[in-house]
């Protein structure tokens, strides 16, 4: 059945709004939590069994957000179309028998193609990417139905534009925080009531079977139909599996366990004045080039009888050679590593806390210092929770990539563009006459 050329046009629209959306979004929220992409691929890669290629997860984090987020752009605005439309096609070839393994194995609960913006199941996922791969076919076969943004000889500008603004982009977030946060440690939480399980919720639901052995046959039972009266039958082993999940809060694994075994969560969270936490997931791993603003924080903390612990997951060892190179003075505790990756991107970092409360959080780069810690917490602003400026970081990205664009727009349009129009317009002249 041949399709007539306004429904193809209509087609491809609506197949390249929604690619170019789906892979912005997605490329997006790895560029601006490049850490968070570098631990999932890392999942990904002992899932598979290929530990061995860790040291590859910070290139290829880089490298998977830049390529998601400046492909979507140039789709969006049908820039080198034919180029662009294959790799799109190729992405979509690869990953959508991957996301179908994920979903059949498991091995791995969350894919991560969202990051921690929007948490999808792997069967989701593979939903998902069926729709994204018949849209990039479509792209693909009729990439010339697309109207192109630019003219062919500003393409290249707008193309190298983007990737500049997402690369500074990924780079900034690595080198300080993610400038929006989506997780559960986010600034303002309220951790225990984060951690509340509410009345009502459901539990998780188990089915046990049991195997008994009789006659040197060993047979499986239910809780309905077990022999518990018949001596004959004897008992060898028995099996839990999960059937449903029930609720899970949103931060259900956050302790701090002292050195001797002492449990001071409930201690920290309810403290009603401040508490520092210094944040090392891997103390072996970790940027010393901070220590001595660390210890001015930790100076600081005594002076005004505040709290202040380090966090690891280190073992013995790497926790005394820590304290021999850097004169750390501080208690420390150990939280499990994957906690600790989770409530802050940096090794090391810093998190302030009030009643249980996240009131700021730094990278190990951008400490307080100097006059900040001349005064009590108090009477501070960086004592108090800052206020939520998520829109305003959004605006501000979209008007530094689409800006400039804009700009090249207009050039382009009274450069080449009106130019080429009236070029066109010259030979229907020509032909009417």
């Amino acid at each position: 059945m041949k399709i007539s050329g306004k429904y193809k046009n209509v087609m491809v629209e609506i197949s390249r709004i929604l690619l170019g959306v789906v892979f912005v979004f997605s490329g997006f929220v790895k560029a601006v939590d490049p850490l968070g992409t570098v631990y999932k691929i890392q999942d990904y890669l002992t899932a598979f069994g290929f530990q061995s290629l860790n040291s590859l997860a910070l290139p290829l984090s880089f490298a998977q957000g830049i390529i998601e987020f400046a492909l979507g752009v140039c789709l969006l605005l049908a820039v080198y179309r034919r180029s662009t439309s294959i790799l799109i096609l190729l992405v979509m070839l690869f990953m959508t028998p991957l996301t179908f393994y994920l979903a059949i194995k498991n091995p791995v609960t969350d894919c991560g193609c969202f990051g921690d913006a929007l948490i999808i199941s792997n069967w989701e996922t593979f939903y998902k990417n069926i729709v994204l791969l018949v849209a990039s076919v479509i792209v693909f076969l009729w990439y010339k139905q697309m109207n192109r943004v630019f003219s062919f000889r500003s393409s290249w500008l707008a193309a190298l534009y983007t990737y500049l603004f997402i690369i500074g982009l990924s780079v900034y977030c690595y080198r300080n925080l993610p400038i929006l946060d989506f997780r559960p440690y986010k600034v303002g939480a309220n951790i225990p009531e984060l951690m509340a399980i509410p009345e009502g919720a459901p539990h998780d639901e188990y089915e046990s079977t049991f195997i008994y052995e009789k006659e040197g046959v060993q047979k499986e039972f239910t809780l309905d139909n077990y022999p518990a009266n018949d001596s004959t039958w004897k008992f060898v082993d028995s099996k839990s599996k999960l059937i449903k999940k029930g609720y899970q809060p949103p931060i259900h694994d956050f302790t701090i366990t002292t050195s001797d075994g002492g449990d001071l969560t409930h201690e920290v969270l309810a403290d009603t004045s401040y508490t520092f936490l210094l944040i090392a997931h891997k103390f072996e791993k970790a940027s010393d080039s901070n220590v001595d603003r660390i210890n001015e924080i930790y100076d600081f903390s005594q002076q005004f009888g505040y709290r202040f612990y380090a966090l690891t997951a280190s073992t013995a060892d790497q926790i005394t050679e820590w304290v021999e190179n850097t004169g750390a003075e501080y208690e420390i505790c150990t939280t499990d590593d994957i906690t600790l990756k989770t409530i802050i991107r940096s090794n090391p970092g810093l998190m302030l806390l009030k009643k249980g409360v996240i009131i700021n959080k730094w990278a190990h780069r951008n400490l307080p210092s100097g006059a900040m810690l001349s005064r009590p917490l108090n009477e501070a602003p960086w004592g108090q929770i800052p206020p939520n400026r998520n829109v305003q970081k959004v605006i501000l990205c979209l008007g530094a990539l689409f800006i400039p664009l804009a700009l090249l727009f207009i050039f382009d349009f009274i450069t080449y563009r009106r130019k080429e129009n009236k070029q066109a317009v010259l030979p229907e002249e020509e032909n009417k006459k």
